[in-house]
């Protein structure tokens, strides 16, 4: 159990004095605005005990201020990313996916039941603005219980078996969520890539809340910023997310300047940012991040190019070699991280697919087995990934206490022949001239497989697997759309398989949440009405009706009224086992590498890490806070 007597003894041994954070001298970006009166001097800035991060005891550097680091996107949408590169939360992960406090100074927990937060003393907002429990209260009273702010009501993670959570403000600094039963979800969902909002910049927001602004002056900005509503109004200008709204106050180290639309965007750092190196430097390091739109198909030859500093996006595996050769024209180094997914690629199929004949296929266990057993994956490894991953069950990596042999090998191995029998078992018994399978309708058995298209790999794959089915029987074919629309699809059941990444933590522990394995998402396309049933509270989509779906849900459930690490151990080898035997996402390999390519005057990047969205945030965990530039002489 994490305590606040452990957490403030640790902030104890790294504490340090607040003279030293004048003698460390302010950066250079600020120099004018504080001699404009613009800005406080440094020691004014920051929080009273700001958090320090001995760069050293990280075998990395202590850096210095100033630079610039240019990075591709491939939409508007994406400067996202620097929300999540930027990985500053009330709690995070460590390297060691271990829980911390980050924006708050300490936190305490009862039995997994009872958290109580508190505050850094004299910690602001971007705009300077303190951070207050009264940030916490607005949040919760005006914004996650407000209907016409939250229709969908509140976050899973703030609701216990129907018991939403108790809130109290226990002073200026301190506030408590509490439940009768533990809820072991709540800081997992604070650490998280998108993290759940609980404290909002209050001050800021006020004027675009109902009860708050004056009525005329309300239709003024609504008017202004073209919504019909005061609600579109306040959700448009609170996004922090994707932090399209250059005047809302951030907690994060670089705060967006542009306003849409735009096709390059600049993030500054921000000001009053809570965290300090040893040397009593005010991270971040970098000044700017400048974002710049381009077409995803260009990003891989635009950042060989060296049109940009630090680039993960838009790269992949299948550009390493030409990134590498850049190596020799540009100053620049191509490095590989291994993916933290499930499986690098993955088939869904869709259990809630309209098409009746294909759903109930799709639900037979029989059929999803054979799909598997039909793949060559030992010829995609060498064919696609030069031999460099791994032939598995969509599942978790050996870097993960979780991992057990017989989850990976869960009907991976290539075997035709069975994959024969089972699909005559299952009733496709009838073929057509050309060897393929007839459905019990009269049809084909064709199966369309959509991607999004976003990267040639899908395809390269995919059209090897057409091979391997055609073998069995099934006819495969391939459609690519937009994602927005691909997603879309999905829910609408028009989907009946898609190709995406697999489970997105491959490196979980057992004290994270296991709603990765269970539908309990919209966006999990193997089962997307499902999930967002489970997402709605009931309200929409439908509850799952397919007994291993139906045992996945309560397993999850079970975890989340767990407070021992015994018990949750058990509840996530359990739903491993079932995930994998059931083969709801069919795997192909995984272990795969991330090219990461990072300009050489760039110092800090690990030269070796996981990467993925969830847990480790791309950079996030790794803090490029820390990353800086080393100026030319």
């Amino acid at each position: 159990m994490i305590t606040r007597r452990t957490v403030l003894a640790l902030l104890a041994t790294v504490a340090l004095p607040t003279r030293l954070f004048a003698a460390a001298g302010e950066p250079a970006f600020w120099e004018k605005q504080i001699a404009d009166g613009k800005l406080p001097p440094l020691a004014e800035r920051l929080p009273k005990t700001p958090r320090v991060i001995n760069v050293a005891a990280m075998g990395r550097q202590p850096g210095k201020y100033g630079g610039e680091v240019r990075m591709l996107i491939g939409s508007a949408k994406d400067i996202r990313l620097m929300t999540i590169y930027g990985y500053a939360r009330l709690v995070g992960f460590d390297e060691a996916l271990k829980i911390e406090a980050d924006v708050l100074e300490s936190f305490e927990t009862v039995e997994d039941r009872i958290f109580t937060f508190h505050i850094r003393e004299g910690h602001k907002w971007s705009d300077g603005t303190p951070l207050t429990s009264e940030d916490f209260r607005y949040c919760w009273d005006d914004v996650l219980n407000n209907e016409k702010l939250s229709p969908a009501g509140l976050p899973t993670a703030l609701v216990m078996d129907g018991e939403a959570a108790k809130f109290e403000i226990i002073d200026e600094r301190t506030v408590r969520y509490s439940w009768s039963t533990p809820n072991p979800d709540f800081l997992q969902k604070l650490a998280g890539a998108q993290p759940m909002v609980v404290v909002m910049p209050s001050t800021y927001l006020k004027q675009f809340h109902e009860k708050y602004q004056e009525e005329d002056k309300l239709k003024a900005l609504m008017k202004e910023e073209r919504v019909k509503k005061w609600s579109q109004l306040h959700m448009r200008m609170a996004r922090s997310y994707r932090p399209e709204n250059p005047d809302l106050p951030t907690l994060d180290p670089w705060r967006n300047t542009t306003p849409l639309p735009a096709e390059q965007f600049v993030f500054e750092r921000n000001p009053y940012y809570h965290r300090v190196d040893e040397n009593g430097l005010q991270l971040p390091y970098i000044d700017k991040f400048v974002l710049s739109v381009s077409s995803s198909a260009l990003i891989p030859a635009k950042t060989g190019t060296g049109e940009s500093d630090l680039q993960a996006t838009g790269i992949d595996f299948v550009d390493y070699t030409f990134l590498k050769d850049s190596e020799k024209r540009y100053p620049a180094k191509v490095l590989l991280w291994k993916k933290t997914q499930g499986s690098r690629l993955a088939l869904l199929p869709n259990l809630n697919c309209s098409d009746a004949v294909w759903r109930a296929l799709l639900q037979d266990v029989r059929v999803r087995r054979a799909l598997s057993l039909a793949i060559d994956r030992t010829e995609i490894n060498k064919a696609v990934f030069y031999g460099l991953t791994k032939e598995s069950a969509d599942t978790v990596l050996p870097e993960s206490p979780l991992f057990r042999p017989e989850f990976a090998n869960a009907w991976v191995a290539h075997d035709p022949e069975q994959a024969n029998a089972l699909l005559d078992e299952a009733g496709l018994t009838k073929k057509d001239s050309d060897g393929i399978r007839i459905l019990s309708d009269g049809r084909a058995a064709q199966i369309v497989v959509e991607t999004a298209g976003e990267s040639t790999l899908e395809t390269d794959v995919l059209q090897l697997i057409t091979d391997y089915w055609q073998k069995v029987g099934i006819s495969l074919f391939i459609r690519t759309s937009q994602r927005d629309t691909f997603r879309s699809r999905a829910v609408g059941g028009e989907i009946i398989m898609s190709m995406w990444f697999g489970i997105d933590n491959g490196v979980p522990t057992a004290s994270m949440n296991p709603g990765q394995l269970a539908p309990t998402a919209d966006d999990q396309l193997q089962w997307p009405v499902w999930g967002l049933n489970y997402l709605s509270h009931g309200e929409m989509g439908q509850a799952p009706d397919l007994p291993a779906a139906v045992e996945l849900t309560e397993l999850l459930q079970r975890w989340r009224h767990s407070a021992e690490d015994a018990e949750r151990t058990e509840i996530w080898s359990r739903m491993l086992s079932i995930y994998t035997d059931q083969v709801f996402s069919i795997g192909i390999v995984n272990a795969s590498l991330q090219p990461i390519l990072v300009a050489k005057k760039l110092r800090n990047v690990p030269d070796t890490a996981l990467y993925g969205f969830d847990p480790t945030c791309y950079f996030g965990v790794y803090k490029p806070d820390t990353f800086w530039i080393e100026q030319e002489a």
